[in-house]
Formats: structure tokens, sequence, C-alpha cells
């Protein structure tokens, strides 16, 4: 008999059905068993009138007749006939996967993360998390950007700071890529649009809940722009179809959560760095310290501020200091001091951070040499602008931290199906 997918077992009409797939609970009820079972499409009840060998986690395969049933999910059931054992556990979950709710401390999670991640709860995250990377390319294709692979091994640190991993390449030493940055740019010389989802390596001693060492990033770079606004426009309507392909197409997972989709709005409200560091001050009594742009409380007041006065959870904060951001973004018109960057957050924590880029190689130069970026291993990038290059400007949006902020996750790393922080390389 063909194998049946239990999403398809309520729109077929054979009565007997085989399925297979993983056990996930077992109950026994006076001479009857319930055996929840799961595949990759679903779950559903099966009942047995007789003694069944099969434990939780097992892998089978269950013949039975199908019957409707209104109290059961799904409005049906299999009245189980014939179970076989596919495969066996070798020993005991070290963890109990059949409650609702897994109720662990994240270093528990993580160092079990083979076995939890077969939860249906957090099943939910990454289901919802492919759905976000599909629509992230089905839309950027909508707007004409051409996806593009870059290499993540490099011989110079793309973004000219010190927060980079070192290799041995043979003979070399190479770095791996903090960010597709230098690549995306050369190639908005050749295809005018163009994004990219790939990994990202930070060397950040950082110890917080939206941090990771390794993230994918949902990178985006275009041309013949007039200012930064161009940039954060395509960005708005990018996330605004996104979000609604998600909510339609992640229902499920986001009920399971009992979240409900962030409202992207038609025009993200922007505000100044200078501006907003003003009314965190005056309206909530906060200072941002000096030795920051804007840290994680000033973030998250910046977004209380948002709801607050625009109804909005997101908002761009932007003209962040020449200072701090590298040797590619654009110097703000009449202030040197300030540059066409912006940052997007969503509920308080950023999620995009983007900018307009020099597209002048004597510009370029100049303000390589003013923060003492030495342009070795970077010739082939510099080189690239002595030939023309248009205005341009993108943005790179941490995947992972768009899950978290959406399900309202405590940490960044229970949306990486395996984290890699200071302290974790395994599993």
């Amino acid at each position: 008999m063909e194998r049946t997918l239990i999403k398809d077992i309520v729109d077929i009409k054979e009565k007997l059905v085989q399925i297979a797939g993983r056990v996930v609970n077992l109950r026994k009820l006076g001479n009857i068993t319930f055996a929840i079972m799961q595949d990759r499409s679903g779950t559903i009840q099966t009942v047995w009138e007789k003694k069944i060998s099969a434990k939780i986690g097992d892998i089978v395969s269950i013949t039975g007749e199908i019957r409707k049933d209104t109290r059961a999910k799904g409005g049906c059931e299999i009245a189980g006939d014939k179970i076989e054992i596919i495969a066996t556990n070798a020993e005991d979950y070290p963890i109990d996967l059949s409650k609702a709710e897994l109720t662990l401390q994240l270093t528990t999670l993580l160092d079990h993360r083979t076995i939890t991640l077969r939860h249906p709860k957090i099943q939910a995250i990454f289901a919802l998390y492919d759905i976000l990377l599909a629509s992230y390319e089905r839309v950027m294709r909508e707007e004409d950007f051409k996806e593009i692979k870059t290499p993540k091994i490099l011989e110079a640190a793309s973004e000219g700071g010190a927060n980079f991993f070192t290799i041995e390449y043979f003979q070399k030493k190479a770095f791996l890529a903090q960010s597709p940055q230098l690549y995306k740019q050369i190639m908005v010389g050749v295809f005018e649009r163009v994004f990219e989802i790939g990994p990202v390596f930070r060397a950040e001693p950082h110890f917080t809940t939206r941090h990771v060492n390794e993230y994918v990033s949902l990178d985006a770079e275009m041309g013949h722009i007039e200012s930064f606004r161009d940039v954060t426009a395509m960005l708005t309507k990018v996330l605004k179809k996104m979000f609604a392909q998600i909510e339609k197409e992640g229902a499920k997972y986001l009920e399971l959560y009992n979240v409900k989709m962030p409202k992207v709005p038609d025009e993200i409200p922007h505000i100044k760095l200078s501006e907003i560091k003003e009314v965190i001050k005056e309206k909530y009594g906060y200072e941002i310290p000096e030795t920051t742009d804007i840290d994680p409380e000033g973030e998250k007041l910046a977004g209380k501020y948002a709801l607050e006065q625009f109804g909005s959870d997101f908002i761009f904060i932007t003209h962040y200091p020449w200072k701090d951001k590298p040797f590619y973004t654009m110097p703000s018109p009449g202030n040197s001091e300030e540059t066409e960057g912006y940052d997007l957050l969503l509920k308080g924590i950023e999620i995009v951070t983007g900018s307009q880029r020099i597209h002048e190689y004597k510009m370029l130069i100049e303000n390589m040499e003013k923060k003492g970026v030495k342009p070795a291993g970077m010739e082939f990038y510099l080189d690239t602008f002595k030939f023309a290059m248009p205005p341009h400007g993108g943005w790179g949006m941490g995947s992972e931290r768009l899950i978290q902020q959406i399900f309202g996750l405590k940490s960044v790393k229970e949306a990486v199906l395996f984290p890699r922080d200071v302290k974790r390389l395994s599993p």
C-alpha cells in the first residue's frame, strides 16, 4: 500500500490508509491506547484496541481505517490495525517531548538540540523561518533584484574593523566574511539590483540575548538612487509584502505561539539619531551613554516612542555618526560628522542596518585614509570604482533576529538551528 501524508487524509476517499512517521505521544485509557503520529505534513491520533509495542520517539508505519470524529484534531482519526516499527530508540529520551510546552533552561534546550528540535513548538519556529526565507527571495525577485552568492573566505576583512575571524588558507591568512558588502556593491555595477541570503561571521565576544557569532543575513544592494530614503522606501515595501505572505502561509505556526505579525505601515517613521537621543532623555528620563551611538535600553525606548507617537512597531533611526560607520558609508551633505546610514528597529531591537554608499572613487579613497583603513586586500574592490559606479545603497537584515521578534522569543539563539556563540561550538 502506498504511504499517505497525514495532511491528505481528510480529503481522500479510501477508508484504509497507511501512514509513516514518528510516535510523539502515547496515552492509555483502560484497554484503549492512543498514539499521536507525526510526519512532515502534520499530526493525527491513532486509536488501538490492542496492545502495541511502540514507544514515544519510534519511527513506525501504521495501517488503519479512517474514522470521522469531530473531537479529533483535523476532524478524523485512524483506527489502527497494523503497526510496523521501522526504527526504535536505543534509550529513553533525555527530555519529555510529549508536553505541550518545553519549560527548559536555554542551556538545556541547546545541549539537547538534536532532540528538542523535534518538539512541535520548536518545529514551528523553523517552519515559519522557512516561509520567511522563501518570501524574501520571492519578493526580491518581484522587485527585479537578482540573487547572488558571494565568497565567505576573504583576503581582507570586509568591514575594515576588528571583529573578524581569521583562518589558515593554505599558506596564507584569510578572514571569514563579516558581510557580503564589498561584493554586492561590485555587483550593483553589473546588475543594478542584487540580493543575497547567506551566512556572515562576527567575532564579537557578546553574552546577550540578541547576538550570535554566525547568522544568516538577508542582504540587498540597489543602484541609481537619489538618497538613502530610496533604500528605506524599498525596504519598507519588501517587508510589507514579506509580512503579508508570512502571515498568510504561517498562520498555524503563529497561532501556536498566540502571536500576530507586526503591521508594516505604508511609511515607516524616520528620526535622526541625535533627535531620538533627546526624545529619550526628555520623555523617558534616560540618557544614552556617550560611549555608544545607541545602547539596547535606548533602542527599547525608541521602540516605545515609535508605538506611542506613531502607532508603529517599526522605526528608522538615521544619520549615524561618521566615526561609528564603515568606510564605505556616505557622509551626510552639509554635515560631515553624520552619515546617510540608518538602522531599522522592530519592537525596540535593531533588525536591519544599512546606508547609502560612497560611489565615487576619489571620495572613497579619502574616506578610507581619514579612517585609517588600509587598501591591502581590497584592491579589486577599489579598482571597480575607477570605472563609474551608480549612486547606490542597501541593507543587511538579521533573519534570526527577525524571527525572534515575530515570536517574542527570549533569546535569538532559539531562532538558530545550531547557534554559535562565544562558548558554543556544538552540536
